[in-house]
């Protein structure tokens, strides 16, 4: 399928629930799967909203697929609790599907040190 319209865009948001606060900071990156080959397409890092300052992928890139966004999670908690608190998880790989290449896919992380939700946010 061929790239995207106007409007097509991968972004993503994490939220720290265990402090209340967005997870600034936290390394994200996107790999696209095709059966057992991955192709590396992004590696960013979230700003003071938790968000990353430009979509994953645009119009340009966005296309009909099976995607993986890696949130690193571990470093992340490992920087931000002060009172020495480790954290159970490494990486935390979402992988989801992407049906059409025309639309708005918005993945977003609620994780605290020892848990974590993911949606598909608006």
């Amino acid at each position: 399928m061929s790239a995207g319209g106007a409007e097509a865009r991968l972004t993503a948001h994490v939220l720290d629930v265990g402090r209340g606060v967005p997870a600034g900071g936290m390394r994200l990156t996107l790999t696209r799967l095709d059966g057992t080959s991955r192709e590396s397409l992004v590696d960013t890092v979230t700003n003071a909203d938790g968000r990353t300052d430009a979509p994953l992928l645009g119009p340009d890139t966005m296309r009909a697929g099976t995607y993986e966004v890696t949130y690193g999670v571990g470093e992340y908690f490992a920087r931000t609790l002060a009172d020495g608190t480790s954290t159970f998880f490494a990486d935390v790989p979402v992988q989801f599907k992407v049906a059409e290449s025309d639309v708005h896919v918005h993945v977003a992380l609620l994780v605290s040190p020892w848990s974590y939700t993911t949606y598909r946010g608006s």
